[in-house]
């Protein structure tokens, strides 16, 4: 099941409480405070785990408690300190404040930690009071407490290359016939109901992540069909692949399926459009392919490749790959030079 949403609820340990103690041994008179300190609670940690792609497991576990700090005790005897609770996500998760709705952290990187909770401080014991002119104290201070923080977490998933198309434009055949995911594939519309990812891998173990997400139409920015339940999956992929039917199969015409498509993306977020991107001409097999194919390249307005294909039978598979592999890597090498700016 894929969950791409959840509210949780998490609290950090308290803090434990500070010890009233005195030395009591037989032959030391006046043995003189000796209460140890509370430990501090432990931590509530989110890091990304490579493996998990879906928020599914928050769906019946939504309360996260870290362990509380010890007490002190008499002896000098600190408290041991409150266990730190790691909670595991997929990467590409953002954590919002229910309450304030203000966004605590973007965790995009695997194996990325971040510390949301943090547990409340310990309290001193009394020998910490003592004082040239207080040899007695009877002082000490409880453990701070932590109140409870609702969040709000949402998945935006990371994948290189995102497909962008209509329902029923051929997105997941595609997906099935260049990676090792085995997406839902039938003759109807809105097969996809939620996001596939699967890897595309190459001779020399290159690996590129490709996402297909439920098909966009007309008013998708509007929050129309499946709306920004689509729209959100791709807003971090380097490379957008477009995937038009070229026989036309539904009654639209393939080239204002593009315009649409551009628009839509845009009017989403802006510059969304004009990411790295390819168009991918599917159901060439088709009779009416041809004919559509020649008016999209004449009516096509970007100084853009397209590339015809068939994702049913396999023809012109491998030369998408390639180029997915090309783009994906020219969308790396800006990505390192923009960064390369940034620090120096």
């Amino acid at each position: 099941m894929f969950v791409d949403q959840a509210e949780i609820t998490i609290k950090a340990g308290d803090g434990g409480n500070g010890c009233c103690s005195f030395r009591r041994e037989a032959f030391v008179p006046k043995g003189g405070p000796n209460g140890g300190d509370g430990a501090p609670g432990g931590n509530i940690i989110f890091v990304a785990e490579p493996g998990e792609q879906s928020l599914a497991s928050f769906i019946f576990n939504r309360r996260f408690v870290a362990e509380n700090g010890g007490d002190g005790r008499g002896k000098d005897c600190h408290g041991r300190r409150g266990r730190d609770l790691y909670i595991k996500v997929p990467p590409g998760t953002l954590i919002y404040n229910t309450e304030t709705g203000d966004l605590l952290a973007d965790i995009n990187e695997p194996g990325q930690e971040v510390v949301i909770a943090v547990g409340g401080r310990g309290g001193r014991g009394n020998a910490r009071f003592a004082t040239s002119t207080n040899r007695a104290p009877r002082e000490h201070e409880p453990g701070e407490k932590v109140e409870p923080i609702d969040l709000k977490l949402e998945l935006k998933l990371v994948a290189d290359v995102g497909f962008v198309g209509y329902p029923n434009a051929g997105k997941s055949t595609l997906l099935g016939a260049i990676s090792n995911a085995k997406p839902k594939v039938a003759p109807y519309p809105f097969t996809t109901l939620h996001p596939v990812i699967g890897v595309c891998e190459y001779p020399d173990f290159k690996k590129i992540l490709v996402a297909d997400v439920p098909g966009l139409i007309d008013g998708a920015h509007l929050n129309v069909g499946l709306g920004h339940y689509f729209l959100r999956h791709i807003e971090r992929t380097k490379l957008l692949l477009y995937v038009i039917d070229m026989a036309g199969v539904d009654g639209r015409k393939p080239i204002e399926d593009y315009r649409i498509l551009k628009n839509e993306l845009e009017e989403y977020m802006e510059g969304l459009s004009d990411r790295a991107m390819m168009i991918v001409a599917n159901k060439m097999d088709l009779e009416e392919s041809q004919a559509n194919y020649e008016e999209f390249i004449l009516e096509l307005d970007d100084d853009i490749e397209v590339f015809p294909m068939s994702a049913g039978t396999g023809d012109g598979v491998e030369a998408i790959k390639e180029k997915i592999r090309e783009l994906a890597a020219a969308a790396d090498q800006r990505d390192t030079e923009a960064a390369w700016r940034r620090n120096f």
